[in-house]
């Protein structure tokens, strides 16, 4: 019998309903990131008046019961009744979707909040709301609990007349989200990223919990102060920050650019604050802006010969870190996500400032620029060697027919969503690796030692480098240009090294390639950390294992502490036998992988990561490990 089907089957949800229903649909998702999304639609808001001029001051509070307060003292949320709706406007703003001063061009010039749902999607989602706001001597204050309207708009005190601004304050709903805890790091992060953005604004995050936290980011060098920071761990290659700032068919452009030591890119793309990862026209104009005006300078003051042939972007970008902002009447995104800009005026704007100021400031600073196209003329060197090098495998590995690596004991499955890859360190462990594993469906490549730091390493010297080498054969994706997720050959890739400082310093050095050289695997969540157990129980002939201090203390609760209790704790994979390994690592329906996941709202700071831990610099470092060593569980040293 078929269910029924008619009009009446058709739902049409009221008000902020839809929201409840489908919030992924409004916030990515009701995971750890949904969760700190609702503070950035807030602050959003606030950044906004900024943008504007009307608000140099953001508070964000992380209260003790883990609800969030945010403190703008903007021109406030207008108040006066909406004729449209025949509400107060803050009222509109906060359970109307789509509702804002951001769709008619009157209220901000430019905006971040394209889709104007961010406030309203925030009430719809929390336990409750407050908002306060100052306007005109009036203290005025509406409370929502799960989206619905508790009392009408009421003045509940008054204030100072030149007081203006808006305070918001929600608890997010238990209900939706899987997580309700908010993480100070993660906030820190992307408030900082915000301040950097916004010249002169000065944002206070404070944590009430139980651990007092306070950072206050306020950056009056706005863009300049992001690129120093980028490049704390790095060695930069000359001192002044290269700053280029101008107004083009009714397009703010704001560029700042250094070059240091290291071989990678760092360039962040943004429109109105927002980040844009896939990057877009604003980012074209950029490249073309820079490689034309190296180019030019480099040919008329003959540091290229006639006979060279022209630097690429690519040449240029070596070692290149660089912070792109835009702010745009009417920007126009590639899909719901914002990740690309689609505006064609605004490549020629960037073009046009950037090589105007760009052309400029080389002149006036030849040693500069001369350090600059020697740095790249190198590296159109070293990448012509690295083409030779692949191209040299690639035609090694069609007359081999195939070329897998020897040391690699491949799958039989040849279905790539079937099969996964073990990246294993040693040969011994390798072996258990082999013994253990299911043969249809698990590969297993064992490396010997450690693989080079690709973060100090060229392109030639990394393709040249032996276990790097089996590494890109095995996953068949080639890298860089060549890179192609479609010719994957195992749908996980599984880093299974020991619970130790080599270890742990191993898989660092195989993220950091995966990260530099190969970003889709982890952007596209195809690389996992595999957990070997760090302790095996034995009481009675019965034997438990225990991947943490925690677990082994639920499982001597639960047997009972005595004296026949036998505790072993694994210093390495080479402790198991191949049983042992299989049973707790690697059969899919008892072993525990962490999935690496990569979150575009944190790139800046995951490449400084990536630099501090990686790069030549030691104090960064020092300092970095003496920050986090209170987060490192089971580590043996």
């Amino acid at each position: 019998m078929s269910a029924e089907y008619g009009a009446n089957q058709i739902q049409i949800l009221e008000g902020l309903e839809a929201v409840r229903k489908r919030p992924g649909m409004y916030i990515g998702s009701t995971s750890s990131r949904g969760l700190h999304h609702l503070v950035y639609e807030i602050v959003d808001n606030a950044v906004d008046e900024a943008l504007g001029g009307y608000c140099d001051t953001i508070d964000v509070q992380i209260n003790s019961d883990n609800s969030i307060t945010v403190i703008d003292n903007g021109r406030g949320i207008p108040v006066g009744i909406n004729e449209k709706a025949g509400l107060p406007a803050v009222e509109v703003v906060f359970t109307v979707l789509h509702a804002g001063g951001k769709f008619g061009g009157g209220g901000y010039k430019v905006s971040g909040g394209l889709h104007g749902v961010g406030a309203s999607v925030v009430n719809a989602l929390s336990e409750w709301l407050e908002v306060i706001v100052y306007n005109e001597g009036n203290i005025y204050k509406q409370r929502y609990e799960r989206g619905k309207v508790m009392y009408p708009l009421k003045v509940v005190g008054t204030c100072e007349k030149d007081r203006t601004g808006t305070t918001v304050t929600f608890l997010p709903d238990k209900e939706i989200f899987e997580e309700t805890v908010y993480d100070f790091d993660i906030l820190k992060q992307r408030l900082r990223e915000t301040a950097f953005l916004t010249k002169g604004l000065k944002i206070i995050l404070r944590d009430d919990r139980e651990e007092k936290k306070e950072r206050t980011f306020h950056y009056e060098g706005g863009i300049k102060e992001f690129v120093s920071y980028i490049n704390k761990s790095k060695t930069p290659l000359y001192d002044s920050i290269i700053y280029c700032e101008g107004k083009k068919d009714n397009i703010l452009v704001e560029v700042a650019l250094q070059h240091n030591d290291s071989y990678n890119e760092s360039i962040y793309s943004f429109v109105n604050n927002i980040n844009t990862p896939e990057g877009g026209t604003h980012l074209t104009g950029f490249r073309n802006a820079v490689t034309k005006t190296f180019n030019s300078y480099a040919r008329s003051n003959k540091i290229l010969k006639d006979s060279d042939p022209n630097l690429t972007s690519d040449d240029i970008k070596e070692g290149l870190t660089a912070i792109i902002s835009i702010k745009i009447e009417d920007p126009q995104f590639e899909g719901q996500t914002k990740q690309k800009l689609g505006n064609s005026e605004a490549r020629g704007a960037v073009e046009s400032v950037v090589s105007e100021q760009l052309t400029y400031f080389l002149e006036q600073n030849p040693m500069v620029a001369k350090i600059i196209c020697e740095k790249s003329i190198l590296a159109q060197r070293a990448r012509e060697a690295a083409r030779k090098a692949r191209e040299l495998t690639r035609r090694k590995t069609s007359l081999e027919g195939g070329g897998l690596p020897g040391k690699l004991a491949d799958c039989s499955d040849k279905n790539p969503e079937n099969c996964e890859i073990y990246i294993v360190e040693g040969d011994s462990a390798g072996g258990s690796a082999k013994t253990a594993r299911s043969r249809a469906t698990q590969a297993i490549l064992p490396l010997r030692g450690k693989i080079l730091n690709v973060e100090k390493a060229r392109l030639d010297r990394i393709l040249g480098n032996e276990e790097i080498k089996a590494m890109i054969t095995a996953f068949g994706t080639g890298i860089h240009e060549d890179f192609d997720i479609n010719k994957l050959r195992y749908h996980k890739i599984i880093i299974m090294t020991d619970a130790d400082v080599d270890g742990a310093h191993i898989a660092t050095l195989l993220l950091t390639f995966f990260y530099r050289f190969m970003p889709d695997l982890i952007k596209t969540g195809h690389v996992y950390l595999a957990q070997p157990p760090l302790y095996k129980i034995e009481k009675n002939k019965k034997v438990w294992y225990a991947y943490s201090d925690e677990q082994l203390n639920n499982i001597l609760v639960e047997i009972g502490r005595d004296q026949n209790n036998k505790i072993q704790r694994y210093k390495g994979l080479g402790e198991m036998d191949a049983e042992q390994l299989w049973e707790t690592t690697m059969d899919p329906e008892r072993r525990i992988l962490k999935k690496v996941i990569y979150d575009e709202s944190q790139a800046s700071e995951i490449d400084v990561t990536f630099d501090t831990l990686m790069g030549d610099k030691v104090e960064p470092r020092r300092e970095f490990i003496e920050a986090n060593a209170k987060y490192v569980k089971n580590l043996d040293i």
